[in-house]
């Protein structure tokens, strides 16, 4: 699989009004984008730092998997994403190696892009995003 670089990392947060005083004012980067994506129930707001896109998801329900997640576990890191020409292609290959995929083939995300997920259990506990290539 052809991985050409760190696109983004998710973080869960409970509410991204609360948050943008401390990314804006204190850290100094400027949110570029706020869009709710309704089919995952989420709300997110990107920041670019270099290269790498900072993605905060504000839970749009409760049921979202996003409110479990911070239900469980607390704000935090939620994924890591990574840039690949073909997220099929790469979804076929890792399947191929006995990775246990949450998306069996991509979907639209966040900022239109191509996405799909890996399983934790398959990728050192870490929940791992392919995302297209190309979006900065």
């Amino acid at each position: 699989m052809e991985i050409t670089h760190i696109d983004h990392l998710g973080i869960a947060v409970k509410s991204i009004d609360a948050c943008l005083p401390y990314y804006e004012g204190v850290l100094g980067v400027k949110c570029y984008n706020i869009e709710v994506v309704e089919d995952q129930k989420v709300k997110t707001a990107f920041f670019k730092v270099g290269e790498v896109k900072i993605e905060l998801l504000e839970p749009t329900s409760e049921d979202s998997t996003i409110a479990k997640f911070i239900e469980k576990r607390g704000e935090g890191i939620h994924h890591i994403a990574f840039a690949t020409p073909s997220v099929g292609d790469a979804l076929e290959e890792v399947s191929a190696k006995g990775v246990q995929l949450i998306d069996k083939a991509p979907r639209r995300g966040a900022e239109g892009m191509d996405i799909a997920f890996l399983h934790p259990k398959s990728t050192c506990g870490i929940l791992t995003e392919l995302c297209m290539e190309g979006n900065k």
